[in-house]
């Protein structure tokens, strides 16, 4: 038996486990979208059943969008996500860079001290951060919002990236000193594009947290102008009565922007997870 055949039982059998977790994992996301083009009868009557003629309803999706500026809820929190993504992409890999390539007196404390952030949750300074915003007289503003997703996504961006870049050869980067280019060209022409798989790993990572997040919209920046989708999507739930319609369309909208970015960074994702882990 050649080894090809041998390995084609195993490879069939990766691939089985491999559709079962996606549909796993998928389930939730369809039960939600399905639901939402029904009544609310349908939903509660046949929550597992696909929309009929007769329980086909599109009230949900009406009255989101009559309801509130949806449209503005989805874009701030586009910027949010996308500016805290960036943000945090470009610190972390600058920090990476610095604590991988630089050896200095307290780098490893300095290392250590990014990495508690990893284990202190950020939410435990909620009072302290609200008090520093209403001084600074960023209540209310995106601005708020983009800092502390800043601040909270820096410690995984960093431990991650830090380890990816220590494997960049030192032979390419002494080649770019010997050619003549600063730290500045060597990190952004030489060692970022062979970490964009990490750096897609920490976007993911970082994406899903902050686009999803209820507290600090609440807290920091609950007016109107500056609400969230996620938060935007309270409305609809009441201490006694809950529009499920409305939610469930809610969250169907809120789930499209995800995917997309999820689509986008996918293929380098699986290349930043799987790295170094086949020789």
């Amino acid at each position: 038996m050649s080894r090809a055949t041998s390995s084609l039982p195993r490879t069939i059998a990766a691939h089985t486990i491999l559709i079962a977790y996606t549909a796993i994992a998928l389930f939730p996301v369809l039960l939600i979208v399905v639901n939402a083009f029904k009544t609310r009868k349908a939903i509660f009557r046949a929550p597992m059943a696909l929309p009929d003629a007769e329980s086909f309803s599109l009230e949900g999706f009406r009255t989101v969008l009559s309801q509130g500026d949806f449209t503005a809820y989805f874009q701030n929190s586009l910027i949010v996500t996308v500016v805290s993504i960036a943000l945090v992409l470009l610190f972390g890999a600058m920090a990476a860079f610095a604590l991988s390539e630089y050896r200095f007196r307290g780098s490893r404390l300095t290392g250590l001290y990014l990495a508690l952030g990893i284990m202190i949750p950020i939410r435990l300074g909620t009072i302290a951060i609200l008090q520093e915003m209403v001084a600074t007289g960023l209540v209310n503003t995106l601005t708020a919002l983009i800092l502390v997703y800043t601040a909270q996504g820096l410690p995984l961006s960093v431990f991650i990236l830090s380890e990816f870049m220590s494997q960049v050869s030192d032979d390419l980067k002494n080649a770019g000193r010997i050619d003549g280019l600063s730290e500045y060209r060597i990190f952004f022409r030489l060692v970022l594009p062979l970490v964009r798989p990490a750096m897609a790993t920490v976007a993911v990572f970082t994406m899903i947290p902050i686009w999803n997040d209820l507290w600090f919209p609440l807290i920091l920046a609950p007016s109107e102008a500056t609400k969230t989708v996620t938060l935007g999507a309270q409305m609809f739930i009441g201490q006694f009565v809950t529009n499920w319609n409305a939610v469930l369309a809610a969250l169907s909208l809120a789930i499209v922007p995800v995917m997309i970015l999820y689509l986008l960074f996918s293929r380098q994702l699986i290349r930043g997870i799987t790295s170094g882990a086949v020789k």
